[in-house]
């Protein structure tokens, strides 16, 4: 998807951009013929399949099958999601990056509205009258003045709403004050602040722009202890993560991610050197925020705490994670000594001995198989049986791959069985195979002609009067990439596939961008294989083209259907004429 940036600025920025350019800053590249060629990126391999197309803005690893355009290669090499990667490309195509539409207006502010809070915050921790409550608390969790800057931490004052007027004063309506989240009515329908009598913790987005608050009270009383801005255009917070935009602003270069349970925990850690915690906010770990870390490392750290509660966090995010394994990603689980948190454990041991614990974190697979032996009896038949039975619906979670394989063969042993079949094979292949295992169909293969060469859909308004057969599978695709370059013969082929983008369609045409014509390019007769595939797709459109085979099947004219033999008899009027 696009992330509602507009089509149109696609288009232009991958027309702007060369893929061999941005390759070859990260992979040098050596020309191979019409092609560019490098060991690949993305997987250890000593002779080059890595290759790029100057001609298709696309590249293709022939042995891992990783293919893009140039989004998709820094999305996959810089670890970058999405929008990060189209800005990155802006920057370098200087193009600047269009507001994005569908709601852009009211996002953009509500963003200006959370951008005032979060200056109105900061600006309290400095001059309100009550501030040394806030600065006496920071300072005894060990914050400097510096760490709090870095965190852009805030002040909310106590008292109904001081944040309220003070926008209000500047001439920001009520409803946008609560659709921001800021502020809520009470019951006699007065604008309330949503944040009183507490140190505020900007939460900032992966361009670094504030889109929402945690807040910590600051009264022992007070309840919730921490409190997060309400759901908002702005804000999901199923899967916005506290620090991460610090943390990959502190190191581009990320060793690891350390997945921890407050905002103070992440504001500690990076006072005391690990620069490279998050945290949810205040929810469990969900698939999003496992996506989104994957995007940025390969390897995690979960850290709970000790208690009943961290180890049954630490199992949730243990179940979410299985289906993200695939080779080459690892994680580890930290459960801190009782009574001890992130926060008090790194100040009270210091960096050296904390990332020494962090060090020897369990590993998943020990940590999963320790937690069905605690749950079954492995000493007996039993018990080895019930373990099996328990692990096997969370190792059928694993993508296929080299790593699935090594944890059945784990179950194996903790089992102990050596012959039998632990885990049901997928009956459904993976999006991978999938791709690999496309039929060359006529259809499939026009389609490949056409990525190779997009002026071929000039060839098909030969006879447009002539119509494809319909019923042949991806003619509505293949009528949709004709019309395209027939609207805009200069449009790239990687524009195009960017338009495709997370669709089942998109799965097909790059695997098919990565066909290579049997013979030399310069001696494979485009045209004419383009035309005689063409040829026998109206001709299966045609009644006088799918008759015949209709006769074939069916044996007799007796056995034909009364409207197939109408269309018969009609079709023997036509010959006549």
């Amino acid at each position: 998807m696009t992330g509602r940036i507009p089509q149109e600025f696609l288009d232009q920025l991958l027309s702007r951009v060369d893929l061999v350019e941005i390759v070859n800053s990260r992979v040098p590249l050596r020309r191979a013929g019409r092609e560019f060629t490098a060991c690949c990126p993305f997987h250890a391999e000593k002779t080059p399949s890595f290759s790029v197309s100057p001609s298709k803005q696309f590249y293709h690893c022939f042995g891992c099958h990783a293919h893009g355009n140039a989004i998709g290669f820094l999305m996959a090499y810089e670890r970058l999601e999405f929008l990060d990667a189209v800005e990155e490309l802006a920057r370098y195509a200087g193009l600047e990056l269009p507001q994005r539409g569908g709601g852009g207006d009211s996002s953009r502010t509500l963003l200006e509205r959370v951008t005032q809070a979060d200056r109105f915050f900061r600006q309290q921790l400095r001059t309100h009258p009550a501030r040394q409550r806030a600065v006496d608390y920071l300072r005894q969790r060990g914050l400097t003045g510096q760490i709090a800057s870095v965190f852009g931490i805030g002040y909310a004052p106590p008292g109904w709403d001081h944040l309220c007027q003070a926008l209000r004063g500047e001439g920001v309506p009520a409803e946008e004050l609560l659709a921001a989240g800021l502020a809520s009515r009470d019951a006699q329908g007065r604008l309330r602040d949503r944040f009183r009598d507490r140190i505020i913790f900007p939460i900032r987005d992966r361009r670094g722009r504030v889109i929402a608050f945690g807040g910590r009270a600051l009264d022992s009383d007070t309840t919730p202890k921490y409190l997060n801005s309400p759901e908002t255009p702005l804000f999901h917070k199923g899967s916005e993560l506290y620090g991460l935009h610090e943390a990959r602003t502190h190191c581009r270069q990320l060793p690891r991610l350390l997945v921890v349970e407050g905002y103070m925990d992440v504001v500690a850690l990076a006072q005391h050197g690990v620069g490279y915690a998050v945290a949810t906010l205040g929810t469990a770990t969900t698939a999003e925020h496992i996506e989104r870390l994957f995007r940025v490392v390969s390897d995690l750290v979960f850290c709970f705490d000790g208690d009943r509660a961290g180890r049954a966090a630490g199992w949730r995010a243990l179940d979410v994670t299985l289906p993200f394994l695939r080779d080459g990603r690892q994680v580890s689980f930290l459960f801190l000594p009782e009574g001890e948190d992130p926060d008090t454990l790194i100040r009270r041991e210091g960096q050296a001995a904390f990332e020494q614990r962090l060090a020897q974190a369990t590993p998943l697979a020990d940590y999963l198989f320790a937690e069905l032996r605690a749950q079954t009896d492995p000493e007996t038949l039993a018990g080895r049986a019930r373990l099996a039975e328990r692990a096997q619906p969370l190792l059928e979670k694993l993508p296929e791959g080299h790593f699935r394989e090594l944890m059945n063969e784990r179950l194996r042993q903790e089992a102990g069985v050596t012959t039998t079949r632990l885990h049901r094979p997928s009956t459904a292949p993976s999006r991978a195979d999938r791709n690999l295992q496309l039929v060359r169909t006529p259809l499939r293969k026009a389609i490949a002609l056409l990525l190779y060469r997009p002026e071929l859909a000039q060839q098909a308004m030969v006879n447009p009067s002539a119509p494809l057969d319909c019923n042949e599978p991806g003619v509505k695709l293949f009528s949709e990439l004709l019309e395209t370059w027939r609207n805009d013969p200069q449009l790239s082929v990687a524009a195009v596939l960017e338009r495709y983008r997370d669709t089942p369609e998109g799965v097909i045409l790059e695997r098919l961008a990565a066909w290579e014509p049997e013979a030399p390019a310069e001696d494979f007769q485009f045209d004419l294989e383009f035309a005689d595939i063409l040829t026998y797709l109206r001709r299966r459109a045609d009644p006088r083209g799918r008759l015949p085979d209709i006769l074939l099947r069916r044996g007799a004219p007796s056995a034909l259907s009364a409207e197939e033999r109408e269309a018969l008899r009609n079709l023997s009027k036509l010959q006549k004429n």
